[in-house]
């Protein structure tokens, strides 16, 4: 029987089901993201919190598909401040190893990463309505916007600025669109006292955010991994074994890390500074998981897992709340991310990972500034006191998450 297949068309087959294997992946953080969030929200606002979930995945895959990806990456000039408008998602490349479908389905599920983060952080007295506006913007505008300077060819990228998966593009880019919707916003009711105390609101569902947390974990290897781009030759399939490695290590590393922070600090293992601290560990090696060591890879770990509890602690200080601690595990350690990769990786320098991190914060946060201000002084962005006492859920959904334990008047 004679062979038809080539090896060039079984690669391509191999790496066009690797993508879409890891865009599975990190679809399926989206899970992650709904498991934490309902986990670390009272009960009243769980419904709420998972409809924002869900709904910010299904239009940020709308929008993307619509415009973000065409503005991100289609018939982009190399080093350019504007990108070009073109078809809906381009023309497949001639002698590409992977097929276009696939790029494009793997790149929809990190801007819905993106705009995940933004969630938690307004949780409990956000308008519904306000923030799935918001998401429009940031999916398909904000967030293509830096994608196109730093992994479309744009400025970022020529200027030698160096994020492999995300820690600046994407988690820091979330986290600067959500600290500019809490600064807008205010905190939740009770949780700043008028003498400066601070009052812990605890989550309702420990359980249900130690899911999300492994979701996350799990799903972060398609995040990492596929940033890899190919696996059917050696050196490829090597570089994601390695990858795989120093993310499972970044992790573990990062929640016994924020174990002994706690325990050195409060005497007790606080279950949200953990799951914290691994996310923490996520997101800082997420910058560069190829090139540092495994050990490496256990001190970004360690010193992102404790990083984080400070970040939570002083935010909270000064009174920006932010019920599920996103801006300190996605802004903070991802801008540590970042800021680390040179000691690993010589192809890049400080200088240009601070210039991106700069132009990525200025930008999505000014621009989401922006736009919830707009949004705010129009249709309004919180709900009133009396609803936020009632819940999220009666408010906006008009569904309980846990029924049978409302009372019945």
């Amino acid at each position: 029987m004679e062979l038809t297949t080539t090896v060039t068309e079984l690669r391509y087959a191999l790496d066009t089901f690797f993508f879409l294997i890891s865009g599975a992946l990190v679809m399926w953080m989206a899970a992650g993201f709904a498991m934490l969030e309902a986990g670390l929200v009272r009960s009243k606002n769980t419904t709420e919190i998972l409809t924002k979930n869900f709904c910010l995945y299904a239009i940020a895959c709308t929008t993307y598909l619509i415009v973000g990806y065409n503005i991100m990456y289609v018939d982009n000039g190399e080093g350019g401040w504007l990108p070009s408008i073109g078809a809906l998602i381009g023309t497949q490349a001639e002698g590409a190893d992977h097929s276009l479908e696939s790029d494009f389905f793997f790149q929809v599920v990190f801007v819905a990463t993106a705009m995940s983060v933004v969630s938690g952080a307004v949780a409990e007295r956000m308008k519904l309505w306000s923030f799935l506006l918001f998401s429009v913007v940031l999916t398909a505008f904000i967030y293509p916007m830096e994608g196109y300077w730093t992994w479309g060819g744009g400025f970022l990228s020529e200027a030698g600025f160096s994020d492999f998966a995300g820690s600046g593009i994407v988690h820091m880019a979330g986290a600067s669109a959500a600290l500019a919707g809490v600064l807008l916003l205010g905190a939740r009711k009770g949780k700043y006292g008028k003498n400066g105390e601070i009052n812990p609101i605890p989550g309702s569902n420990m359980p249900l955010a130690t899911l999300g947390t492994f979701i996350l974990w799990l799903g972060w290897f398609g995040f990492n991994g596929g940033s890899q781009l190919m696996l059917s030759d050696f050196e490829n399939a090597s570089a994601v074994g390695q990858i795989f490695l120093n993310t499972n290590a970044a992790a573990a590393a990062g929640a016994v890390a924020a174990l002994a922070v706690c325990k050195t600090m409060w005497g007790k293992a606080d279950l949200t500074m953990i799951l914290n601290g691994a996310l923490a560990g996520l997101v800082a090696i997420t910058a560069d998981p190829l090139s540092p060591s495994p050990i490496a890879s256990v001190i970004v770990g360690v010193v992102a897992g404790a990083l984080v509890i400070f970040s939570i602690i002083m935010l909270d200080k000064i009174k920006i709340d932010d019920p599920v601690g996103a801006i300190s595990v996605h802004g903070v350690c991802g801008f540590f991310g970042l800021m680390v990769v040179p000691f690993s990786n010589g192809d890049a320098s400080f200088g240009a990972q601070l210039l991106g991190a700069a132009v990525i914060f200025a930008w999505v946060f000014t621009a989401s500034f922006v736009v919830w201000f707009v949004i705010k002084v129009t249709i309004g962005i919180r709900v009133t006191e009396e609803e936020e006492m009632a819940g999220m859920d009666l408010h906006d959904c008009g569904v309980d998450a846990y029924p049978e334990f409302v009372s019945l008047k």
